[in-house]
């Protein structure tokens, strides 16, 4: 009698432990849900919002909606495999908003354009399959996201094939989207003069990509060798998407517009580096040789570097040349990209400035943005590049005045 009571024990103590763990799991989604909203109120009152901030609203709304859903409904996820596939299904909408988000970010695009709605198809496809498939008792009764109980329906060879795309999404859009980053931050050197500050976002997106991926990894070991359990898998998935809301959130709402010259006033896209470069037809040495003098005028008369915000269509436009002209001579004739041609005129400036007495009372910091840098982290990396030693080194080699 007692080791029967010890048993029931046991079993009562293990529901408890049990509910307990799904009630901290629900209060957690519901919290990262609500943080969802909260930045998406935010967002809606930004003023100028553009491409990308659009996009992160309705990013922000489909997590938000997604987690307080599977949050409303992890009680019974297990036992209702059409509701839970359609949960399940959710993960598709992720990747591609995460694509989107940065191609806009990175490319200051502006507008939205129908063709990137095929990104959503398969999620499309994979709720019309469910609910087709719900009107159908016999067919449905393989479909189940767990694995395979012996004796159960196999799954239909369709299901089976939408949970291989559920799967290959994710890491496939952090991939692509990494990929979008990179490519763009080698071409911003081209046409602006500051450091874009989307390190939050090169970090972000590897971090998650892993854990995601290991995650999903975990899911397919768990369908096939019933190994871990889905409630292990799925909490895992919501649980670092509810970390890449409150992320997500925070970084892409304090983002500020990165071409902010050309973004809003002008109403034209910035051409990445290989639209810039080869846009129209080159210069003739002569011909290069002419708008090269003219630059260099500009610069020594006007120093138009003291903006901290120059871009290369904003000095183009000044100078009344072309922009993939002034970026052949920039590139062909100075050997350099846009960003390093700039700074080393900003470099030279605060040199001059260190030397000159009327800066005595300036810190080095304060003569950086009297030259057009924007950031102190900026200054002294690209100072060090261009002189190789640091702004204080070379102030403290000077001669005593």
């Amino acid at each position: 009698m007692n080791k029967m009571i010890r048993v029931f024990q046991e079993i009562e103590n293990s529901t408890k432990t049990q509910y307990s763990n799904d009630s901290t799991m629900t209060y957690l989604f519901f919290i990262a849900s609500f943080n969802a909203f909260f930045f998406l109120a935010l967002l809606l009152q930004k003023r100028a919002k553009l491409l990308h901030d659009r996009i992160l609203i309705f990013w922000l709304l489909y997590l938000g909606l997604a987690t307080a859903t599977y949050a409303l409904s992890i009680d019974f996820f297990p036992h209702s495999p059409l509701v839970s596939s359609g949960i399940i299904a959710l993960f598709l909408l992720h990747g591609p908003f995460l694509y989107l988000y940065v191609s806009a970010l990175t490319a200051n695009k502006k507008y939205f354009k129908a063709k990137n709605l095929w990104h959503f198809a398969p999620f499309v496809a994979f709720i019309l399959y469910l609910f087709i498939a719900s009107g159908f008792p016999a067919y449905s009764e393989g479909i189940r996201v767990d694995h395979i109980a012996e004796g159960a329906a196999e799954p239909p060879f369709l299901f089976i094939f939408f949970l291989i795309i559920t799967a290959i999404s994710g890491p496939v859009y952090f991939f692509l989207a990494y990929k979008k980053f990179q490519q763009s931050r080698k071409s911003s050197f081209d046409f602006s003069s500051k450091e874009i500050n989307l390190d939050w976002l090169g970090k972000l997106i590897p971090i998650f990509g892993v854990v995601w991926t290991v995650l999903i990894i975990i899911a397919v070991i768990h369908h096939i060798f019933q190994l871990f359990s889905m409630a292990f898998c799925t909490n895992g998935l919501f649980l670092s998407l509810s970390a890449f809301i409150i992320a997500i959130g925070y970084f892409g709402f304090k983002q500020k517009e990165v071409f902010i010259n050309h973004s809003i006033d002008s109403g034209k896209e910035v051409a990445s580096g290989p639209e810039i470069k080869y846009a129209a037809s080159k210069m003739e040495d002569a011909e290069l040789q002419k708008y090269c003098d003219k630059v260099g005028r500009y610069m020594k008369t006007e120093r138009p570097y003291l903006d901290s915000d120059l871009t290369l269509p904003k000095l183009a436009e000044d100078l009344e040349v072309s922009t993939h002209h002034l970026s052949q001579i920039i590139n062909e004739v100075h050997g350099k990209n846009f960003f390093n041609f700039i700074n080393e005129y900003r470099v030279e400036e605060v040199k001059r400035k260190i030397q000159d007495p009327t800066f005595d009372n300036y810190s080095l910091l304060g003569i950086a943005f009297e030259s057009g840098f924007n950031s102190k982290s900026a200054f002294n990396r690209v100072f060090k590049n261009i002189t190789g030693i640091t702004p204080s080194q070379f102030r403290d080699s000077l001669p005593p005045s």
